[in-house]
Formats: structure tokens, sequence, C-alpha cells
């Protein structure tokens, strides 16, 4: 019992600290227009997904969006970027969890970036300003493929060099 207590202690505590690397990566460490971000905040989601499951990796994403838009806001705060932020976290846990082969890499992102990013938050973009939902799919397109190269390379590295931090689940 005292075991596993200290594991679930030892859990939450990289859990919140993949929470508070997130906020600083997405708040102080991206490039962040209207409608458009570019930066490295999917590092922590990934690492927690990967190290905890799809549920870990959803709570870390939408909880860094959360705790991000309440304490650094951007803009007013929409729960919808919330939404999209756990659905990432999630997807990448399930794909990711177990085996991180480059299939399953590239499988994850397609999902995040077609799904998440190009659609669900386009769609929370339209919503909030207003701007049309079809004229905002050219430059988030374009964001979502070089995201996407990007999240490939440094995915691909992540998971060479995670199981040498020999954390225990």
């Amino acid at each position: 019992m005292y075991e596993s207590s200290i594991r679930s202690t030892h859990r939450l505590a990289i859990l919140a600290m993949m929470v508070a690397a997130n906020v600083v990566l997405s708040r102080f460490l991206s490039i962040s227009l209207w409608n458009l971000k570019i930066g490295f905040a999917f590092i922590p989601v990934v690492t927690a997904a990967i190290l905890f499951g799809p549920i870990a990796g959803g709570i870390v994403g939408a909880a860094g969006d959360y705790i991000g838009a309440t304490l650094f806001p951007i803009a007013q705060y929409f729960p919808g970027f919330t939404i999209t932020a756990f659905f990432v976290g999630a997807v990448y846990g399930i794909f990711l969890h177990k085996k991180q082969d480059m299939q399953r890499i590239i499988l994850a992102i397609l999902v995040t970036e077609c799904i998440g990013s190009l659609l669900m938050n386009t769609f929370w973009i339209s919503t909030l300003f207003g701007a049309p939902f079809l004229s905002l799919l050219p430059p988030r397109a374009m964001q979502a493929v070089g995201m996407g190269i990007m999240e490939i390379i440094v995915i691909r590295v992540m998971v060479r060099y995670l199981p040498a931090l020999n954390i225990k689940r």
C-alpha cells in the first residue's frame, strides 16, 4: 500500500511538472497570432501521454490550456480550446502509450493536426472571432503541415531518449 501511494504521488508530481512546462511553452515560448500558433507546447503533453496513457495526456493538455488561459490570457478564455487540448493529449496517448514506432507517430500527428488543429480549433476561432470558417482553413492548413513535420521530428527524437529518464510508471 505504501509503495502504491509513493508511485501515485510521484506520478502526480510528474504530471504537475508537465502541466507547468506546457503553460510556459505555450504562453511564453511560442509564436501566437489571433488565428495561428507555433510552438513546442505539445512536448509535455506527448511526454505525459507516452508515460501514463491517454487520460493523463488529455488532462495535461486540458489543465495546461485552462491554467495558461486563466493566468496568462492571450484573449478571452474559451472552453473549446480546452476540449481540443484534452482531445489532442488523449489521441497521443491512444497511439503512443504502449508503442512508439514511426507509423504510430505519423498517425497520431495526422489525427491531432487534421481533427484537433485544423477542424476543431479553426471552428473555435471562427466561432469566437466571427471569421468565416472556410477562409481560415488555408493558413491554418499550412500551419498544420508545418507543425506536423516539426512534431514528427521532435517526437521521434523524444521517444529515443525518453526511456533513458528511467521514470517508473
